[in-house]
């Protein structure tokens, strides 16, 4: 259900974005239509053989610098070590083994996560495998010889990463509780919602242990049914830079929104939505997750009636490409609409699960045909022969046609509101995949 996270860390300079880059390469899926989504990007979704993974790129950590950058810099890849799964530590070997390397490494010991000890721009083995075996004095294993900008020794690294996957993969399928994510800029009131759902729902909390330190996943029963919350409100670190803590709060997100089914993103209502709050809601977007945006403060709003149209006129336009998230307005301070929430979420699940029959779908399909001839190229019509459901979470439809290049980002997004028309599925996205077949 959710992907291992690897995060690189290391000191300043040894060449983590250059290994970052040739992983992520051309893989990163940029949604045309997602603003700020892709900007100063520091995760990345990665395949390798059989594993899909998410990789976080960490700032240098100094371990013991005052510089309040490098001092940011390091509580930014701390957060990254708690999030990860697997940590691949990243050295340089022409620096040689320095007393950085060795505090960089008591610190990652503690965290008793895998590591991966990685010697980075051996761009030779053979002249410099010699300077290589010095890292064994860290005491973290083999070292790995790579060069992140020549492209070499990286499959061997990331056999080592992957071999300390599955099992925990493995585990979280058993799961099939409903997650809800509650993601969002810090300081937003997503404690505060959860607090009050808690309170509402009088259950006996317990706390399972969350993946990361902040990040705690709470159990609540409403109405005989059993849901995961997945709170990412553990956020506020005693950074005072902001920009960081944008950073670190995408981290957290990407963790959060790996695990869930649902995600609640909170925007203050007193700010309105930010560029930020668009980052977070791309992330939860690019993943097919269903999406429920709360809008929270709302009792400390002086309102007329245009208020609401206005709120939600300009949050459908800053997230443009996601027309099909539900919208509330909500309270956490005097409960205003919160049992409504809950009321969302449990519609966004059973929608973001739907299944249609194939019949129904062709029926769908030859009417909007019928109703808008598909585009042509060069004298050559798009033709459309055929669409099946092939899963769910989010829903994912192949449509087979005559020529791949012919059908649109335009004309699929037609189809698609013509199934919305139908069904609805509001709340979650529905994923399209064009394949060719041959008229006969």
């Amino acid at each position: 259900m959710s992907k291992p996270i690897v995060a690189i860390v290391g000191r300043p300079n040894v060449g983590k974005s250059t290994l970052f880059n040739a992983l992520a390469g051309e893989k990163i899926s940029i949604v045309q239509d997602t603003p700020g989504v892709t900007r100063d990007r520091i995760y990345a979704d990665v395949s390798w053989l059989d594993y899909n993974f998410t990789l976080i790129d960490t700032g240098g950590i100094e371990p013991e610098s005052d510089n309040i950058i490098l001092k940011s810099m390091r509580e930014q890849a701390e957060i990254a070590i708690d999030t990860a799964d697997v940590i691949l530590f990243m050295t340089d070997v022409r620096q040689g083994m320095v007393d950085d390397d060795a505090k960089v490494a008591d610190m990652l010991r503690r965290s008793k996560k895998p590591i991966v000890l990685v010697v980075n721009k051996v761009d030779s083995f053979e002249k410099f495998m010699p300077d290589v075996y010095e890292f064994y004095n860290l005491g973290l294993g083999d070292p790995m010889p790579i060069s992140g900008a020549s492209r070499l020794g990286i499959g061997d690294m990331l056999d080592a990463v992957a071999a300390h996957f599955d099992e925990s993969a493995k585990n979280e399928e058993e799961d099939e509780r409903p997650r809800i994510a509650i993601i969002g800029k810090p300081n937003v009131g997503k404690s505060s919602i959860i607090n009050k759902l808690l309170g509402e729902e009088r259950v006996i909390v317990s706390d399972i242990a969350g993946t990361t330190r902040d990040a705690i996943d709470t159990e609540i029963v409403r109405n005989g049914t059993e849901y995961v919350l997945i709170d990412t409100a553990g956020l506020r670190k005693k950074s005072k830079i902001k920009e960081d803590i944008e950073r670190y709060s995408i981290i957290r997100t990407v963790s959060a929104v790996e695990r869930c089914n649902v995600a609640v993103l909170v925007i203050d209502a007193t700010e309105g939505i930010t560029d930020q709050d668009t980052k977070i809601a791309g992330i939860a977007h690019e993943r097919g997750k269903g999406m429920i945006i709360a809008v929270n403060k709302w009792d400390a709003i002086e309102k007329d009636d245009k208020t609401i149209y206005r709120f939600t006129e300009e949050i459908r336009n800053k997230l443009s490409y996601m027309p099909y998230a539900e919208l509330i307005f909500i309270s956490a301070k005097s409960g205003q609409r919160l049992p409504k929430l809950f009321d969302t979420i449990d519609a966004v699940i059973e929608n973001h699960s739907l299944r249609v029959a194939t019949g129904v779908l062709n029926e769908i399909m030859t009417e909007a045909v019928a109703m808008q001839q598909p585009p042509s190229d060069k004298g050559k019509r798009l033709k459309l022969f055929y669409i099946t459901q092939v899963s769910v979470k989010p829903p994912t439809f192949v449509i087979f046609v005559n020529d791949k290049e012919l059908m649109h980002f335009s004309y699929t997004r037609y189809i698609e509101n013509r199934i919305r028309e139908s069904f609805g599925f509001r709340g979650t996205p529905l994923k399209f995949i064009i394949r060719e077949r041959k008229d006969k």
